[in-house]
């Protein structure tokens, strides 16, 4: 059993490249894959190995970067290693908006989580914001959130400038961290009742129970996982080998679903050639599942 742990925290970091050298180093001879991006404003990280090698690591960070509390983190568990490798990554930001943010920037977010965020978006004049993009919304969301249909996280400012000032506005997003920026970016636009769901969907699905929740659907996550639904348990959705988004039961049942090759959305996109480059790659995964082995190019397990 493998223990995957999410997390970031923002703080001023210098010498990027020195850390970035230094964690390489530490996780190089551990069971641990994911990745950690170092920036200027924190860390942003998901990693998975052994319980041992993950509650070092983690250890570890705080040490180095001087900080007791991860801004906020999570645990779950899957029964395979869902990431290939291991990636220490020097980035502008920790996550992409264009807008840079201070570790006191963000002292005045206001949180919530549990009844109260329940509480809020059932109100029908809060604004509830996915803060994700448009195939992790298809996967999963709460009741009346706005899908803000938009391709890359930096389009986001783009959309919150179409959003009424005047309405309480709740967002949410899988682990918080979009949610920290974006909540920053609208108080410096003059928006004054600005909330964020705490730890993300990540830490709602763990924490509510089922009978008590307004998720509809399962959670997209960037693992190979694919998707998680409550209590963090493995979730249904597979990913296309052709556009590489996700895919329900249902979708597996269209006439275009060819599995590790196509499905309804890319079908007639795609290419002779690259249908037959993908039919090829999932014959060479079938052969090696066969044989009781795991091929470097295998996606789900």
């Amino acid at each position: 059993m493998f223990t995957i742990s999410g997390f970031y925290k923002f703080k001023k970091i210098n010498f990027l490249k020195k850390y970035k050298t230094y964690f390489e180093n530490k996780i190089s001879n551990t069971s641990i894959k994911g990745s950690i991006i170092i920036s200027p404003e924190g860390i942003n990280g998901s990693l998975a190995g052994n319980s041992k090698d993950i509650s070092k690591i983690l250890k570890l960070l705080k040490k180095k970067f001087k900080f007791t509390k991860f801004d906020s983190s999570n645990i779950s568990t899957s029964r395979f290693q869902p990431f290939h490798k291991a990636k220490i990554k020097v980035k502008k930001e920790v996550v992409p908006l264009g807008l840079k943010i201070k570790s006191e920037s963000k002292r005045h977010n206001r949180y919530l989580s549990g009844k109260s965020w329940n509480k809020l978006i059932t109100k029908k004049e809060t604004l509830v914001i996915d803060v994700r993009k448009s195939f992790e919304y298809s996967v999963g969301t709460f009741k009346n959130a706005m899908n803000p249909n938009i391709q890359n996280f930096r389009d986001f400012p783009k959309f919150l400038s179409k959003v009424e000032k005047t309405k309480p506005v709740a967002m949410f997003c899988t682990g918080g961290i979009r949610c920290e920026k974006a909540s920053i970016f609208l108080k410096k636009r003059g928006f004054k009742n600005v909330f964020q769901l705490k730890g993300g969907i990540i830490n709602y699905l763990n924490k509510t129970k089922k009978k008590d929740s307004l998720w509809k659907g399962e959670c997209f996550v960037f693992d190979n996982r694919v998707s998680l639904k409550h209590k963090l348990k493995q979730g249904t959705f597979s990913i296309c080998g052709g556009c590489r988004k996700p895919l329900s039961l249902k979708d597996k049942k269209s006439v275009k679903y060819e599995e590790g090759v196509s499905c309804e959305r890319c079908y007639d996109t795609l290419s002779r050639l690259q249908k037959s480059r993908f039919r090829m790659r999932q014959n060479q995964i079938n052969l090696a599942k066969k044989a009781g082995k795991k091929h470097k190019f295998q996606k789900e397990y």
